[in-house]
């Protein structure tokens, strides 16, 4: 965020790459944001075990952690199928800390990633309904597309356009 002063949880904020030491702390805070301990049909969480090949693979892919005050606080990756469209996946923010703007520091890293990489299109998907996540979606510019039907809950569909010009184009997000 461009004003760290204004949420006292963005202060020692540090978000960096992913390093093998890591691999524990991103495995436990994955499960413990795993809605009601499961994980969904489509997901096997594979990508977590080999963090390296899922998402060092090419320089357009790319995983981050968030640390704050020596404490693992945060993920979140990005990967690609398509040359254009990129997807965001495993954003995570420790359970205590959600109502900081921690998810909205990642997400905006994870943005100049993909503005930076060429991506046309950025897509993510949540099975979280959550007010503030919904919220920090659209404040940054996501348009929700469907509602996809999963067992045990429905899972949101989010897109941004990069190609679009912003009001603020070189400016932070304002989330």
């Amino acid at each position: 965020m461009s004003n760290q002063s204004q949420d006292p949880k963005l202060a020692e904020l540090v978000v960096r790459s992913y390093d093998e030491a890591d691999h524990d702390q991103v495995t436990q805070l994955y499960n413990d944001g795993l809605l009601a301990g499961q994980i969904a049909p489509n997901d096997s969480g594979a990508d977590l075990d080999y963090i390296r090949e899922a998402y060092f693979d090419n320089e357009r892919h790319h995983f981050w952690v968030a640390e704050q005050g020596g404490r693992f606080v945060g993920m979140i990756g990005v990967a690609s199928d398509e040359d254009h469209t990129a997807e965001i996946r495993r954003l995570r923010v420790a359970k205590d800390l959600q109502d900081s703007q921690i998810a909205a520091r990642l997400l905006e890293t994870a943005i100049a990633h993909c503005k930076h990489h060429g991506y046309l299109k950025i897509r993510l998907d949540t099975r979280f309904e959550k007010d503030e996540a919904v919220g920090l979606f659209d404040r940054i510019g996501f348009q929700h597309t469907r509602t996809r039907a999963t067992p045990g809950k429905e899972t949101l569909e989010f897109y941004l356009d990069l190609y679009r010009k912003d009001e603020d184009e070189d400016g932070p997000i304002n989330a």
